[in-house]
């Protein structure tokens, strides 16, 4: 991001910076997309599990699988374009990610920039982390939503709108796993001090469970408490790092002072 010498940018290079981010995670999304088409079949196959066994049906020649279908004309191609570009969100979800994070970060410096792979690299295993949270919860999740179906009622499935559901809870455990990496990084450049992210730590608690209420494809309690019980963990464990990491930088600052004085 390019800065004036005062360290600030023109608002016109915000837009052509933001701009840019832009164009460039649709494209690395888009890419994502590609993937998620070619493999469309295996992705519906694995996500399908918790409600039926696709693979076995597709084998065996069944006309149907479980409560789930597609209706309409044009069912099928919408659920395979939309299939791949959640796929394509999910896939390069890091890549995206780290654009948005050199967007809002400060004017870089070289020790900066430093900071700048720390995050991508830690971004990537934090998104992995929560995306496989959320995979692994989903049949708990489906079992305890199908439990409130009436008796002697069949529950029908819409498939685009059980894999939209499937997909975008996915998503959203591995963004939410992005805090501590976003407070840690931030802190690693000077933007947020450990102290200033912790001493509000009532409004982050109940911030964390507001958006977990709020964005949790699934209502049930479980899945709001295995999203929010992990982030208001890993958002403490942040503030601990920051902590640290202050004092080891005043400790550094002081011991640097001291030098220059000899």
């Amino acid at each position: 991001m390019a800065a004036t010498s005062g360290g600030r940018m023109p608002l016109l290079e915000h837009f052509r910076e933001l701009r840019s981010r832009v164009v460039k995670s649709a494209l690395v999304v888009s890419l994502g997309a590609v993937i998620g088409w070619f493999f469309y079949n295996e992705i519906i196959t694995k996500l399908a599990e918790p409600v039926c066994d696709l693979r076995a049906a597709q084998e065996s020649g069944a006309a149907s699988c479980g409560a789930l279908y597609i209706n309409g004309v044009l069912g099928p191609l919408n659920l395979q374009i939309k299939v791949a570009i959640l796929s394509g969100i999910i896939i390069t979800a890091p890549l995206w990610l780290y654009q948005l994070w050199a967007f809002i970060a400060p004017a870089l410096h070289r020790k900066e920039k430093r900071n700048s792979i720390l995050f991508f690299t830690a971004a990537t295993p934090f998104f992995a982390v929560g995306a496989y949270l959320g995979y692994t919860i989903l049949p708990i999740a489906v079992r305890v939503l199908f439990g409130f179906t009436p008796t002697s009622l069949a529950n029908l499935v819409k498939f685009d709108d059980y894999l939209d559901f499937v997909l975008r809870a996915i998503l959203l455990f591995g963004i939410a796993f992005e805090l501590p990496v976003f407070l840690v990084t931030f802190n690693a450049i000077g933007f947020l001090s450990g102290k200033a992210i912790l001493k509000p730590w009532r409004m982050w608690v109940f911030g964390i469970v507001l958006f977990v209420a709020g964005f949790t494809p699934s209502a049930d309690p479980l899945s709001m408490l295995a999203l929010a019980v992990p982030l208001i963990l890993l958002y403490l464990m942040a503030g601990v790092i920051a902590l640290l990491n202050d004092r080891r930088r005043a400790r550094r600052d002081r011991e640097k002072e001291l030098a220059d004085s000899l």
